[in-house]
């Protein structure tokens, strides 16, 4: 019997550099995406698969994070008395539940694999979900409950995957692919940020994952991977070689990398044109821009 994953883990403790000034006072986490920080859209993805029980895994100078979804009860009077029942909805949906959230220190920057350890006890002995506040994803579906309705059908392990350009594989952990069914690929290896020329696939890993408790005993040996880290990857490929399924989900939607300034902009171009309030409005601006640039050339 596959038991219900309702435990889902947020590393949230990097330091946010390639964004500097802006996160030198607050995190990374909180800039804002059109108008909802990159955490709320993490949250509502994994709130829609299902997920009770949100786990962050934070270092010093984040509580600010801690505070956003903590109940403002001024300004939610200041709405009320206003009249303002819309933005007082919109706000609402910020609140978590007393106790629906843990807050943990990692301490030492020592890698995802690092980061997702800190939260072995609280998790326990479950299945649990791993999200990447960086890697945004608009979808029709929430690509969380994606996967969720394909381990259904799967159980074990399961990570997100897309078709990446070569010459980016290095970039991520990267599939060995022994069957590929379509949606679901069945893996025979990962190797975590190979060369160009020694990467088994194209097939890339996104920060979403479905994981069994044993890759909280892999991590538990703290073994070394790339860069000096200790690599999620590692700990998921160990439960290949030991016999136990890991399958790549090619999930349906876009993806978006916010953890750099391109794909920041982007993902903020794509939300922008999706929002009926702002279509139009950005869009023409957009052409006109666009126009301006071609007549300078």
């Amino acid at each position: 019997m596959k038991r219900k994953v309702t435990k889902a883990i947020f590393p949230v403790a990097g330091l946010g550099t390639r964004f500097l000034p802006a996160t030198k006072s607050i995190p990374k986490e909180i800039m804002t995406l059109v108008d909802r920080p990159l955490i709320q859209y993490a949250i509502d993805e994994a709130r829609a698969a299902g997920i009770k029980e949100f786990i962050f895994v934070t270092s010093r100078g984040k509580s600010a994070l801690e505070d956003y979804f903590d109940s403002a009860p001024e300004l939610e009077s200041s709405l009320r008395k206003s009249g303002k029942d819309a933005l007082l909805e919109v706000l609402k949906a910020t609140n978590m539940d007393s106790g629906a959230i843990a807050y943990l220190r990692q301490n030492r920057p020592l890698g995802l694999g690092h980061a997702v350890w800190c939260a072995r006890r609280l998790v326990g002995n479950e299945p649990f979900a791993v999200i990447l506040t960086d890697d945004v994803i608009a979808a029709e579906k929430p690509c969380l409950q994606q996967m969720m309705e394909a381990y259904t059908e799967t159980g074990g392990n399961m990570v997100a995957t897309m078709e990446v350009a070569p010459e980016r594989a290095s970039s991520y952990g990267v599939l060995d692919i022994a069957e590929d069914m379509g949606a679901i690929v069945r893996a025979r290896g990962m190797v975590e940020k190979p060369k160009a020329e020694d990467a088994p696939s194209n097939l890339a890993v996104i920060g979403r994952y479905i994981l069994t408790p044993k890759v909280m005993n892999n991590l538990n040996r703290m073994k070394a991977g790339a860069g000096g880290e200790i690599q999620l990857t590692d700990a998921i490929a160990e439960e290949i070689a030991a016999g136990n399924p890991v399958c790549g989900f090619r999930f349906r939607g876009q993806r978006f990398d916010c953890g750099s300034k391109a794909g920041f902009l982007q993902a903020t171009v794509a939300f922008g044109l999706a929002r009926p309030d702002l279509r139009d409005e950005f869009a023409q601006y957009l052409t006109d821009v666009t126009a301006m640039q071609k007549a300078a050339e």
